[in-house]
This record gives structure tokens, C-alpha cells and sequence, in this order.
């Protein structure tokens, strides 16, 4: 292959001429005569040929234009007809796919439809035409895929007429698996029913959703679930902070307080433990839960255990339990018993949810940057787009 050819990128060229002005055009024809692409038969007769023009991708400043003499063949042994197919050129189209391909990669990194018009000679609708092309051939490239091994599951809001969707993401490879219209079972019954590979999923992810639970254990059979360390987290603070409301409403509205209630004991300076402490001194009870949050913060903020280190640290966490049961925090003490499983596992698991939690933010953003969606086929062909693949589309 000469250098010319390589340049291109197009196999299967012989150049005829080059000519450089305000344009590049080249001239070239098929290299070789094809067999058959009905039959597989050979050789083939040339029956005419036709000439094809079109626009290829920019060298330095310049366009690059080709005209091309595609040859049309007959099969005597088929008696059927077919042009010469040549690869990276579909027909009928009066680009290439690389030249497309460029502005795809344009505009998904930021230039505008009108800048890329005036760039490339093209419509505004035709940039549009060609970043929706591209965009439903990955989408349909990810449709096939397997379930992963480690998933995460959350829910975010789409819009006020849909409600909420529900967010699968691959927690190995830091990719959203996919976006589902709904929340509850019944809405996700249909999707999840004839998902792939369902039984690949070893490890979810979630928060403390009992229908999220119900799901993961109706379809994914082997799977076991993770709490998120965030979520449990806040749950723990949020019965504390309903707790002090309690004993002092008044104490409650004083913002320095609160600060100092929700940080974790060891992130405060010896100035403010003092503080802290000479206004919990007023409340027994008060000073007995916020040790006692304490001691269960510092338990679940545990991240890969050992096996031992998780049994030895087990029953002292059921103790404190069992002493948060005899309190006024037995709510707490019971949401966190019937999710103890999926709590003990975050000190041996180590990925959580905050993955999950940062690619909601990521869509909120497309959907700013849309000024919202109305059809969600479309939002979740621009989620998958964005959120769902390295950016890398493989030429044809």
C-alpha cells in the first residue's frame, strides 16, 4: 500500500491523481475485483462503472474530496448484480464514514452545530442527523451486553410528568449499565425479566430501599447486596438529629451546634469537644446517644476487613445495638437489625454507591444542558452515550 493509501484510511485504493487547490481531490479506483458478496463466486464480470464523489476528512485546513470510479459487477453464476463495496463508504451518501465520524467527535467535545456548519459546508440539521446516527449505533452496540459482576443500583429523578428512574451501573468498569424508566417492581418487571445474564451478578450496591431489596432478590438469585456506608451513615445521623429535637427544640435550631453534631468526634479540634461537651452535659440521655453514635459510626466507617477482624468486631457491634433497643433510638436499632447482613458486608466490600451518586449528577447536567427531556428514549440514549462507553466509536 503506498503512503497515500495509508493516509486515507480507506483499503482497497489505487490512486489515479491528486490535486491540491482550495480543495484536496483525489482520484482513485478499486484495487482488486471482489467475488461475489451474494454467492461467494469467481471472478466476476464489470458490467459498468459510475462515479462517486465524495467529501473525506480534513488534511491540516484543507478538505479532502474524493472522487471514486466504483465499478458495478454481474455474477454469472448467481446472475445478480452489486457494487464494489469498499470499507468506511456506505452508500448512497456523499461522505465517509470517517468524515462523519469527525464531526461526531466535534460536536460531542463542544463545538456548536452552527461553528461545525460553517466549518465543514454542512446544514446545522445535517451535524444533527449524523451526532443521532452515531449515537443509536453505540446504544444498539450496548443493548447486547451482559450483566456485570458488581452492579449498583439508585434512583434519580427524570421529570415531573415520569417521576423517577431507576440507574444500573457497572461498578467494575465505572459505566452506567443502563437507564430504566420507574422505580417501583411492577414498572421495572418487564426490563428486568428479560435482562442478560442476570446471573452473572454477584455483588449490588444499594441503599436502604426495601423494594430495591424485593428486586434484587426476585432477579438477581445470586447476587448478594452492600449497603452504601453513605446512606447508612446518614440514616444514623438523621434518627440522632430527630432525637435532639426532642429533648431540646431550642438547641436544635442553633446552627454552631448542629455542625458540631453531625462531625464524627475525631474531625473536631479540642476548642469545640470542649464546647461540645459543656452543652451536652446539661442532657444525660443526649450524651449517652451521641457516644453511643459515635461508637456505631466508627464501626461502620470500617472499610476491608479480614474475615477474623469482621468476626471479632461483630458482636460488639451487636451489643451496641442491643443497648440503642433498650433507648429511645429502637427505631434506629431496629432498621439497622434488619439490614445487618448488608451492613457487615460494607467492612469487607470496598466499592460503594458514590460512583452511582456522581454519575446522577453527571445526568443532571445533560439534562440541563437539554433543557430537559420530554422523551426518555432519548435522554437514556444520551445518558448511555455519555456515561456508558469510553468515547471511542470503532471505525467501519
Amino acid at each position: 500500500m503506498s503512503q497515500l493509501n495509508s493516509i486515507l484510511g480507506i483499503p482497497g485504493l489505487t490512486i489515479d491523481g491528486v490535486k491540491r487547490g482550495k480543495l484536496i481531490e483525489v482520484w482513485g479506483r478499486p484495487s482488486s475485483r471482489p467475488s461475489c458478496i451474494h454467492c461467494n463466486h469467481s471472478p466476476v464480470r464489470i458490467k459498468s462503472t459510475h462515479q462517486r464523489s465524495l467529501k473525506h476528512t480534513r488534511q491540516g485546513n484543507q478538505l479532502m474530496l474524493l472522487h471514486l470510479a466504483i465499478p458495478k459487477y454481474h455474477c454469472s453464476n448467481c446472475d445478480r448484480y452489486f457494487r464494489h463495496p469498499l470499507k468506511g463508504i456506505r452508500p448512497r451518501l456523499r461522505s465517509t464514514e470517517c468524515y462523519r465520524l469527525e464531526v461526531f467527535e466535534a460536536h460531542e467535545g463542544g463545538v456548536s452545530q452552527r461553528r461545525l456548519s460553517r466549518t465543514y459546508s454542512i446544514g446545522c440539521a445535517t451535524v444533527e442527523c449524523w451526532y443521532q446516527h452515531f449515537i443509536h449505533r453505540r446504544v444498539s452496540e450496548l443493548s447486547g451486553r451482559q450483566c456485570p459482576s458488581i452492579l449498583g443500583i439508585d434512583e434519580h429523578f427524570f421529570s415531573r410528568k415520569d417521576g423517577f428512574a431507576t440507574t444500573l451501573v457497572d461498578l467494575g468498569n465505572h459505566k452506567v449499565f443502563d437507564v430504566v424508566l420507574g422505580r417501583s417492581q411492577s414498572s421495572l418487571h418487564q426490563y428486568l425479566s428479560s435482562l442478560p445474564g442476570r446471573e452473572r451478578v454477584m455483588i449490588v450496591v444499594m441503599d436502604l430501599s426495601e423494594t430495591y431489596r424485593s428486586i434484587v432478590q426476585q432477579y438477581f438469585p445470586n447476587a448478594k447486596i452492600v449497603a452504601d456506608r453513605f446512606h447508612v451513615i446518614r440514616l444514623v445521623n438523621h434518627h440522632f438529629l430527630q432525637l435532639w429535637k426532642q429533648h431540646d427544640p431550642s438547641g436544635r435550631k442553633n446552627r454552631g451546634l448542629l455542625s458540631l453534631m453531625r462531625r464524627h468526634t475525631w474531625n473536631l479540634t479540642p476548642e469545640q469537644k470542649i464546647n461540645l461537651n459543656q452543652y451536652l452535659d446539661q442532657f444525660s440521655i443526649l450524651k449517652s446517644l451521641y457516644q453511643a453514635k459515635q461508637r456505631l459510626n466508627s464501626m461502620l466507617l470500617l472499610k476491608t476487613l479480614t474475615a477474623k477482624k469482621a468476626k471479632r468486631i461483630l458482636p460488639m457491634l451487636l451489643r451496641l445495638l442491643d443497648q440503642f433497643t433498650q433507648s429511645p433510638a429502637k427505631a434506629l436499632a431496629n432498621t439497622l437489625l434488619s439490614w445487618l447482613e448488608p451492613i457487615v458486608r460494607m467492612w469487607r466490600f470496598s466499592k460503594s454507591n458514590g460512583i452511582t451518586e456522581g454519575f446522577h449528577n453527571k445526568m443532571e447536567m445533560i439534562s440541563r444542558r437539554a433543557f430537559g427531556f420530554r422523551n426518555f428514549n432519548n435522554y437514556r440514549m444520551r445518558v448511555l452515550t455519555l456515561c456508558g462507553w469510553n468515547g471511542v466509536i470503532n471505525r467501519v
